[in-house]
């Protein structure tokens, strides 16, 4: 029951996310989403991945995308572009793209860590390939967190 509600938080999170006309209304449904993803971790007993989720997206990502949104000026025109026309479309492409994508990953399962028992991953199996196996993506995704706080702070400090 609880995982049915956690995924209908998820879908109307979702929904007001690229729904919502206020920028910052939006983030916050992100943030909705984000803490429902991290409940449905919770539900499957991924626990540290629940942990990971709220402290990395919902702490770090989510504030930066706050910050960003409050520090930058607003972009405003004279009369917003009518985009109602391609709603349909999108629909059909967006369902489609998840069909494809769910048929082709549907197969798939998770490469055993080293270290692991079949099935199992172990927190201390995942660090071990994060500082070894997966150092190189962990500081790229570092260096990328710093290019896009550099970059907030120099839209935000720009002279209008």
């Amino acid at each position: 029951m609880i995982t049915w509600l956690l995924c209908a938080v998820v879908v109307v999170g979702a929904v007001w996310v690229v729904s919502l006309r206020n920028l910052f209304r939006a983030a916050l449904s992100l943030g909705l989403v984000l803490v429902g993803v991290a409940g449905l971790f919770l539900t499957l007993g991924a626990e540290f991945l629940a942990f990971v989720q709220i402290l990395i997206y919902v702490g770090a990502v989510l504030t930066l995308v706050v910050f960003a949104i409050m520090l930058t000026s607003r972009a405003t025109s004279a009369e917003p572009a009518d985009v109602s026309r391609y709603r349909l479309p999108a629909v059909i492409v967006s369902g489609a793209l998840f069909g494809l994508l769910l048929s082709v990953t549907s197969t798939l399962r998770p490469p055993a860590l080293p270290g692991a028992s079949e099935g199992a991953v172990t927190v201390s199996a995942l660090g071990q390939a994060l500082v070894t196996t997966f150092v190189l993506p962990f500081e790229v995704i570092s260096v990328l967190f710093v290019a896009a706080m550099v970059g907030a702070i120099a839209v935000a400090s720009a002279k209008k």
